[in-house]
């Protein structure tokens, strides 16, 4: 068969143009929230994004060491970017929201609600998770990811895979609690760097980490030979992002 014999030349039914109308005028709703955000957020930085789960109840060892990450990392000059939602989310927020520096979260409207946390300075709220994504890696000049789940591994593949390509600046990406990432780190050993998936020298892109100590000064020594922000030719290619 051929593309015209594949391809209908009339849509199957009525109501797909009204349809098509909602699609074209959601594109606008996108653009208001990335021109909101940026205008909002453009003075935050340096800033830190921390990840992890949402499900980690405050009495937990996790939910303490995002904290104590956190507050570092606002005494040290860093706004601190969440998702702005409980758990690991609601730690970063509270440990930044009672230091020196912003606690900003970056909220998401979910079927299933996602209650924003009382612990933040500035809190943006999204309904595209993609808008929301590229604010994560547009702001910050480091990745501090602990223990999470789906949308923890997925904001971590994400910045590793813009970085490995090219289509992102270099920042660390700190994994903290090295008995939680363990298992992934040796199966992208013996998987992805075994089977040619990866190049052996992708790996470097990671750090882990589990003092919160450490994790500030390895965000400043990936730094000490140059400013937090964006250097001219960064900032040109994070336009293409």
């Amino acid at each position: 068969m051929t593309a015209k014999e594949k391809i209908p030349l009339s849509a199957p039914s009525s109501t797909v143009p009204r349809f098509n109308a909602r699609e074209s005028w959601r594109i606008f709703g996108i653009m208001a929230e990335f021109v909101e955000a940026t205008e909002r957020l453009n003075a935050i930085r340096p800033a830190v994004s921390i990840f992890g789960s949402a499900r980690t109840p405050p009495d937990h060892m996790y939910y303490m060491l995002a904290e104590r990450i956190s507050r570092l990392l606002s005494d040290a000059g860093f706004a601190v970017i969440s998702g702005g939602g409980p758990g690991i989310m609601e730690a970063a927020n509270k440990g930044a929201y009672f230091g020196k520096s912003p606690s900003i979260g970056l909220n998401i409207q979910l079927p299933l609600e996602q209650a924003a946390n009382p612990y933040q300075d500035i809190s943006q709220t999204f309904q595209h998770f993609f808008a929301r994504k590229f604010m994560f890696v547009k702001f910050a000049s480091a990745y501090v990811v602990l223990p999470g789940g789906f949308g923890t591994l997925d904001e971590l593949m994400e910045a590793m895979t813009l970085i490995q390509t090219g289509k992102s600046r270099n920042i660390p990406i700190i994994l903290v609690h090295e008995p939680f990432w363990r298992g992934l780190l040796d199966w992208f050993r013996d998987r992805l760097i075994a089977e040619r998936m990866i190049n052996p020298a992708d790996l470097d892109l990671i750090q882990l980490i589990d003092k919160p100590e450490d994790v500030v000064e390895a965000i400043f020594k990936h730094y000490e030979t140059r400013g937090f922000l964006p250097l001219p030719e960064e900032h040109e290619l994070m336009l293409n992002l």
